[in-house]
């Protein structure tokens, strides 16, 4: 991004952050940046809007129900004799902002509870005996630390937040100017109350939404709130085109699935005639009968200003193509062992806080036992309790799940037996999806010929769209192995990223003649996929690598082997392989359950 560009982008951050701050509660921000400068900058910019007072909490990753919510305080409630319950996060930041660390990563079920407490501004907490409501007045930033497009915050989330932020390519440099002063946005929450939506501004922002191809009937309201909190800050109280356009850009613009066309009215005046510098649509200033242009509805003027704020190719991908978001990961019945603190197999008993896990009673009862006669001589009142129990007395118990397999199938469609190739991998992928149902696995898909690879199946569970991709697929040409490995390797790292555990599966004769630099040089080519396959071994992969060779039998030094101890993997000689057969090899190279 060039300098103007980050520049534009902070001004555009800067700008959403004095707005978010005159209007916090109920909404919020979703920024996409990784931890920086820049980052750091716009949370202390915000800070600094904000109400002198107003909290701002942190949510961590992890965080539990117990934490998030509240519930009953069990050190307290033994020392009392009666129910003592524990304030949650979300209750302690009422009338502040709650900040969520790693928010592409952020559970359903979390993501559920904060969009609840954000549209009703109180939590009800029914729990472990405990009947009571709490306020919970909150605003949200979500921290986006994804690495592309189909890690983000749960979708139930981002339809809650008014503002969708990138500041992934914004360097400290860029952080600057700030759109006005902490008293000019202190004036302008103060003014709020008493600014007016005309009802044709309403409409004008309902028809602009659907236009923009938003399914949503939060956005239109949520832009409602951003143009009327811009006409605050402008020291104005009615909304006005000025503050629509704002809306349009900050709220509906990242929101848009599809690019309309540009209507007749749209078009500025000096392009609506015939030819440069005609002036027949133009009025004649010495006709009194001649009629004045028409001017642009409002409707209109907030597609534009939508369209002004997407970017160039984020425009063009949405003239052809909309949007789509990935399933978030649930866990599997085949991948890697997790320890949660919630769900899964119970594997024991530690000591531990209430708030990391379900309370093992038995064990916590074992543990208080030995110290009773020693509490009750020490204990300052006689309250007659049977059993006096203490914070370092608690045990929790610990879980193993298992998290989600994905099986990425790496193919070799150089060459001429590459159809032969395809079709088993074809044959396999429908019998471990058939499995899917069962064992909650997912599978993908990377092909590499001529000079380059490329990801033609994404993580998944369709069999149709797996049958109608693998269908399509030529081949031919070079080897660029190297490539291949590179690509599965980021697919792979991708997938761990979203808590799924990655299965790789090559399958190639291991005859590269194709290097990174798209060269036709074989030595350096097995050099270059060496070298990929080591990078694959670092993470701890597990990898299979089948040989389809016909003759790799007879050779002790195959490349393909070479490859497989490269990157610590199993290696199977398979040159006549069948569906069955490999999908069987795959099964006994996931980690077992």
């Amino acid at each position: 991004m060039s300098g103007d560009g980050e520049a534009a982008a902070w001004a555009r951050a800067s700008h959403a952050a004095a707005l978010f701050a005159v209007d916090p509660l109920g909404s919020g921000v979703s920024l996409r940046a990784p931890p920086g400068p820049a980052r750091d900058a716009w949370v202390a910019l915000l800070r600094d809007y904000l109400p002198s007072g107003a909290p701002m909490r942190r949510a961590p990753l992890s965080i539990s129900d117990d934490r998030l919510l509240g519930g009953l305080d069990l050190a307290a409630t033994l020392r009392a004799g009666r129910p003592v319950a524990e304030t949650g996060l979300l209750a302690q930041a009422d009338g502040g902002v709650v900040v969520l660390a790693m928010a592409e990563r952020l559970g359903g079920a979390t993501a559920a509870r904060i969009a609840a407490a954000l549209d009703s501004g109180e939590i009800e907490l029914a729990r472990d005996g405990l009947s009571a409501r709490q306020h919970a007045r909150i605003g949200v930033v979500a921290l986006d630390e994804g690495h592309d497009g189909d890690e983000r915050p749960p979708a139930a989330l981002l339809d809650r937040l008014a503002f969708h932020l990138d500041l992934g390519e914004v360097s400290h440099r860029a952080v600057k100017e700030r759109p006005a002063s902490a008293a000019q946005v202190a004036a302008a929450r103060a003014r709020l109350p008493l600014v007016v939506a005309p009802a044709k501004a309403i409409d004008a922002l309902v028809a602009a939404a659907a236009r923009l191809g938003i399914d949503s009937l939060r956005a239109p309201l949520l832009a409602l709130r951003v143009a009327r909190a811009s006409c605050a800050l402008r020291g104005a109280d009615v909304v006005d085109d000025e503050d629509l356009a704002v809306a349009a850009g900050l709220a509906l613009a990242p929101r848009a699935t599809c690019a309309p066309p540009i209507e007749e009215s749209e078009v500025p005046p000096e392009e609506a005639g015939d030819e440069p510098g005609s002036t027949k649509n133009d009025p004649d200033p010495k006709n009194d009968n001649a009629q004045p242009r028409e001017a642009p509805a409002p409707e209109d003027l907030i597609v534009a200003a939508a369209r002004a704020a997407i970017p160039a190719d984020v425009l063009a991908r949405l003239a052809t193509s909309a949007r789509t978001r990935a399933p978030a990961a649930r866990g599997g019945k085949s991948g890697a062992a997790l320890v949660s603190a919630r769900r899964g197999r119970p594997m024991g008993a530690r000591r531990g806080a209430l708030r990391e896990g379900r309370l093992c009673l038995i064990e916590t009862l074992r543990a208080a036992a030995p110290w009773q006669p020693l509490r009750r001589a020490h204990a300052a009142d006689d309250a007659g309790l049977a059993v006096r129990v203490r914070a370092d007395d608690f045990r929790v118990t610990r879980f193993r799940e298992r998290r989600e397999t994905t099986a990425i199938f790496v193919v070799d469609a150089s060459g001429s037996s590459a159809m032969q190739r395809l079709g088993e991998v074809k044959g396999a992928i429908e019998l471990l999806l058939a499995d899917c149902y069962v064992r909650r696995d997912s599978v993908a898909l990377v092909a590499f010929r001529g000079k380059s690879a490329e990801i033609l199946l994404p993580p998944t569970r369709s069999l149709a769209r797996a049958k109608r991709l693998l269908a399509a697929l030529p081949g031919g040409g070079g080897t660029p192995l190297a490539h291949g490995l590179d690509a599965a390797g980021a697919l792979a790292e991708s997938v761990k990223r979203k808590g799924q555990t990655p299965l790789l599966i090559l399958l190639t004769d291991g005859r590269g003649n194709i290097d990174r630099k798209g060269a036709a040089d074989r030595a350096k080519a097995l050099d270059d996929a060496l070298d990929a396959a080591r990078r694959l071994r670092a993470p701890g992969l597990a990898a299979l690598a089948i040989d389809s060779s016909p003759a790799a039998a007879a050779r002790a030094d195959a490349p393909t082997r070479k490859i497989a101890e490269a990157m610590n993997g199993r290696y199977l000689k398979m040159p006549f392989a069948d569906a069955a057969t490999l999908s069987q090899a795959v099964r006994a190279a996931a980690p077992a359950p």
